[in-house]
C-alpha cells in the first residue's frame, strides 16, 4: 500500500466509522445520547461536537486558514441530526481532500497555531493521521458511554471496515 491509498483509506474509514457511531446514537431510546454521563464532554452528542470541531479546526489548519474557534468544542451542541449532517459534510471533504493530494503534497509541512496559542509543524500526512486518531479516541468514549446505557457499542475497527470494504470504496453518506 502506498502513503496516498493510505491516507484516501484512512479518510474512507474514518467516515465509515463516523457513520457506524451515528447510526448507533441515533437508535438509542429517547434522550440517552444526551443524558448528562460521567465523561469529559458531559455527553454522547456533545462529544462526536468535538469531534466535528476539531475536524474543521484541522480542515482549516490544511487550507491554511484561520478556523474561527476558540475551544476545543462549543458550549452547547446542535441536535445529533444537525450534527450528522454537518459531520457528512466534513468527512466528505476529508475524502475528496485525500483523493486529491499527490506524494509530495502529503509531506509538504504545515505551520499552524494551537488553541492554546503554541505554533505547530506538521505534515499534512500527520495531520490527517492525527484527525482519523483523535476521532477514534473520541468515538470510544462515546463507545464507554453505551455500556452506562445499557446498550452494546458499536464496532468501529479498522479491521470491520476493511472486510466490509472488501477494497472497494464504502459509500458513507445516507
Amino acid at each position: 500500500m502506498t502513503t496516498l491509498a493510505t491516507a484516501r483509506m484512512l479518510t474512507r474509514y474514518n467516515a465509515w466509522a463516523n457513520k457506524v457511531m451515528f447510526d448507533a446514537v441515533g437508535a438509542l431510546p429517547e434522550g440517552e445520547a444526551t443524558r448528562e454521563r460521567k465523561s469529559l464532554f458531559r455527553n454522547m452528542v456533545h462529544t462526536l461536537n468535538h469531534n466535528y470541531v476539531i475536524d474543521l479546526i484541522w480542515q482549516a489548519h490544511l487550507e491554511g486558514r484561520e478556523h474561527g474557534f476558540e475551544a476545543r468544542n462549543t458550549k452547547e451542541h446542535p441536535p445529533l441530526a444537525e450534527l450528522w449532517r454537518a459531520q457528512q459534510v466534513v468527512d466528505g471533504w476529508y475524502i475528496d481532500w485525500s483523493d486529491a493530494l499527490t506524494e509530495d503534497a502529503l509531506t509538504e509541512a504545515v505551520r499552524f497555531t494551537l488553541i492554546g496559542g503554541t505554533p505547530g509543524v506538521m505534515t499534512r500526512g500527520e495531520i490527517l493521521l492525527h484527525v482519523v486518531n483523535h476521532t477514534s479516541y473520541h468515538r470510544g468514549f462515546v463507545g464507554d458511554m453505551f455500556f452506562q446505557v445499557p446498550a452494546r457499542a458499536p464496532t468501529t475497527d479498522l479491521p470491520v471496515y476493511l472486510r466490509e470494504a472488501g477494497g472497494k470504496k464504502i459509500p458513507v453518506k445516507t
